[in-house]
């Protein structure tokens, strides 16, 4: 397998503390590779690494072989690259519909006249567009709302609805940063499917989540993170035999229980 995605020794400190350090790993092509661990473990910071909100102290991050460093959020999607966050990034005073149509932009091809004067090249671009975000709406499990407004929307389906934007852009490789945050295990389950039909479509999904039920289901390679270092990463049944993982974040009863569901 290739390796889409590439994190060679990479660092960040804030005021001499650690969040990332030394921290290697790949991501194979059409996989699910989830990065789990305690608050405090680094895991958005990595995501923020990763997606250009923060600049590396040290190491490296590259896409199909291309380095990343210098590159802002907005440039990635071009590069294939989109995330969701852990709090809700929706636009409440948009449709639902629109919330996606955002996601799309950057495949809509047109120049100030054609905007300018609605001709019907722009009709048609405009009305391909609606399809086709109706369409990832329906892929995700949030159809009925298409034609309502976001603020009216329930959680769970806003969860849902954000990812739907994210594949608006026709990433290959998409961040889901604790995409179960919030949800009960109905709505679990089901974000669970849309993760799995994700992958099938050949869009490789890089995970954080706390959901070990969730995570050990769903991954082909799982990264453990400790106070910013790799602790361990294997995949999940290598992960649930870990010693060390086992004491530092499977130790107690519950977390057991979840871990072998």
């Amino acid at each position: 397998m290739t390796a889409l995605l590439s994190v060679d020794k990479l660092g960040k400190e804030f005021g001499g503390v650690h969040a990332v350090e030394d921290l290697s790993f790949q991501v194979e092509k059409g996989r699910i590779h989830s990065i789990i661990g305690p608050n405090g473990a680094g895991k958005t910071t990595l995501f923020n690494l990763i997606t250009g909100l923060y600049q590396p102290s040290s190491g490296s991050v590259h896409l199909n072989g291309r380095s990343l460093a210098g590159h802002q959020p907005h440039e990635l999607a071009p590069l294939g690259m989109c995330r969701t966050f852990q709090n809700l990034q929706i636009c409440q005073n948009m449709t639902a519909l629109e919330n996606v149509m955002l996601g799309r932009h950057r495949h809509l091809k047109q120049g100030t006249f054609t905007s300018l004067f609605k001709l019907p090249a722009l009709r048609r671009a405009d009305q391909q567009c609606r399809e086709e975000c109706a369409e990832l709406m329906e892929f995700v499990g949030c159809g009925q709302y298409i034609r309502h407004h976001a603020s009216a929307m329930p959680y769970g389906a806003l969860k849902r609805l954000e990812i739907a934007r994210a594949l608006a852009a026709s990433p290959d490789i998409l961040l889901l940063d604790e995409p179960a945050a919030g949800l009960n295990r109905t709505e679990t389950d089901a974000l669970r499917d849309v993760i799995r039909r994700i992958a099938d479509k050949g869009i490789t999904v890089v995970l954080v989540e706390h959901d070990m039920k969730l995570v050990m289901s769903i991954s082909d390679q799982v990264l453990v993170l400790c106070y910013g270092r790799k602790l361990a990463e294997g995949t999940p049944e290598e992960i649930r035999a870990n010693p060390d993982v086992i004491d530092a974040y499977l130790g107690n009863r519950h977390s057991r229980e979840e871990a072998t569901a």
